[in-house]
């Protein structure tokens, strides 16, 4: 259709779709594809949404956040921003979306780490940016010497998530303040995705916000502590000029995050969770352990629930696809990366539907 923009070829679709088209005719598939929670919205706050809409709380609040919300973050989690450095967004999809289009010009570069959450890409080549990944293989880790070289004057902004959606690594704190010295030394923006921020496993959580408030943006939300992936409200924290202009753009696209929900989502800030998250650790230790026992290479990983194993043989796409074969599904580590030489495990499910999926990958092992 000639009518299509450009950026609409540039823009590739989720490699994670073609998976499930090929998992399609599986009825009933040992299934670690889906990075969402097993357990479901609390029901003392599915009330307070259905509460919130009877009562006739069901227009439009300001566009920055209704006053419930905002409110509880800038009193607990937030305490000592000010109003004008806060905004309610449709979740951290859309505080990504704002980002972007609040910093990048055309021609603009964003750092990225590979593997990368999909959407950090996408969003650049969207905007008609230049994504420009810096290298974490094969340990995860951030390497400030090696990102600091990648900088050049089109550089505007590097993207993070501690914990990690596809591996699970967790920054240490040096790791983060040697960053912070190379975003402050060249002036850029840190657009820190948060939303794993609640599951991590093996010690205090490190925040690059802690670093370089100044030079850091925070996204975060309940899709994934409170199983609200469904309801799109989260969270940006950051300098009030990008705020402000990420306010802007979303008065002209998502307007405002749904009021309901904003409401009950500001109830689920006091809702303790901690259960229903540390039963993740259990899980991590259960397919972690199993794949190391199985003879996989793997890092472990100390946060968000994911695994990036590599593949014993063949591509990631070619190791999935017998996966598939054998009732199983996983993502090939081509739909987070620009190598195809891990698989990515989703342990967001039973203990018994893990230990099948351990069992089966054992079994996969070595069947080249």
């Amino acid at each position: 259709m000639r009518n299509l923009a450009q950026r609409v070829a540039n823009t590739e679709a989720s490699g994670i779709r073609r998976i499930f088209d090929l998992a399609a005719n599986l009825a009933n598939p040992v299934d670690l594809s889906i990075g969402q929670p097993d357990f479901d919205v609390p029901d003392p706050l599915k009330e307070k949404a259905a509460e919130a809409m009877r009562a006739g709380k069901n227009a439009y609040t300001p566009t920055q956040g209704g006053r419930e919300l905002r409110s509880k973050l800038l009193a607990g989690p937030f305490k000592g921003y000010g109003e004008s450095q806060l905004l309610v967004t449709g979740a951290v999809s859309g505080g990504l979306l704002l980002s972007y289009m609040a910093l990048l010009n055309a021609g603009d570069e964003i750092l990225i780490p590979d593997p990368y959450f999909v959407m950090y890409k996408q969003l650049a080549y969207m905007l008609d940016a230049v994504p420009v990944v810096y290298d974490t293989y094969p340990e995860w880790r951030l390497d400030a010497a090696k990102i600091d070289a990648l900088v050049t004057p089109r550089t505007k902004a590097i993207v993070l998530g501690s914990p990690s959606n596809p591996t699970g690594v967790v920054y240490s704190g040096a790791e983060l303040r040697a960053l912070a010295e190379v975003v402050k030394k060249h002036d850029l923006i840190v657009i820190a995705d948060d939303i794993y921020e609640f599951y991590c496993y093996d010690g205090p959580l490190a925040r690059i916000r802690d670093f370089c408030p100044e030079h850091t943006l925070s996204l975060g939300g309940f899709s994934k502590s409170h199983a609200m992936t469904g309801w799109r409200v989260g969270w940006a924290v950051g300098p009030e000029a990008l705020i402000q202009a990420m306010t802007k753009f979303q008065q002209f696209s998502f307007v405002c995050a749904p009021t309901p929900l904003q409401i009950a989502a500001a109830a689920a800030i006091d809702f303790d969770m901690s259960d229903a998250i540390a039963t993740y650790k259990v899980k991590r230790d259960i397919v972690y352990q199993g794949l190391v026992d199985a003879g996989y290479d793997l890092v472990k990983p100390g946060g968000a629930f994911y695994i990036f194993a590599k593949t014993p043989w063949g591509t990631g796409t070619e190791f999935v696809e017998e996966c598939i074969r054998n009732n199983l599904l996983v993502i090939p580590g081509g739909c987070f990366s620009d190598r195809d030489t891990h698989f990515r495990i989703a342990y967001c499910n039973t203990d018994d539907v893990l230990r099948q999926g351990v069992d089966i990958l054992a079994s996969l092992k070595n069947k080249r």
